[in-house]
């Protein structure tokens, strides 16, 4: 079973993002550590993923006017492809609604097997530029 809890280690946190986001980060050289992105989320609203009790991911959500924007989806790389990023976002468009917010965003690289995922969910591409997709859902 997946539940969701507020996150309480944020250097845990960083480094799943750091671990699955390496590949795009060199390929793209942006020169992240942990100890950025750990300060680059802590203004977020951090969940930690659970599996049978054991901390396995992390969403970071951010709303503003236009609505519940997406920072983060990351699943440990031993769980991935079990359903979970599907849960996270059932479980970030149920925050978004109880927000009040009518719409979810999110930008992907767009070489991410992600981006599948996404387009699965419901989500479309608004934009584009050289190395992201911006995307939306509605929310309700």
């Amino acid at each position: 079973m997946i539940t969701f809890k507020p996150a309480t280690n944020l250097a845990k946190a960083a480094r799943y993002t750091l671990t699955n986001m390496r590949t795009y980060y060199q390929q793209y050289s942006v020169e992240w550590d942990e100890s950025q992105i750990e300060r680059m989320t802590e203004n977020l609203i951090n969940f930690d993923i659970f599996s049978e009790g054991e901390a396995i991911g992390v969403i970071r959500l951010q709303f503003d006017s236009e609505g519940c924007y997406l920072r983060d989806l990351q699943v440990d790389q031993n769980y991935q492809n079990r359903g979970i990023g599907s849960e996270a976002i059932a479980e970030a468009v149920r925050l978004a609604k109880a927000h009040g917010s009518h719409l979810l965003k999110l930008k992907v690289f767009k070489n991410s097997p992600a981006v599948q995922l996404y387009k699965r969910q419901g989500f479309s591409v608004t934009s584009e530029d050289e190395r992201l997709y911006y995307m939306s859902r509605a929310v309700g």
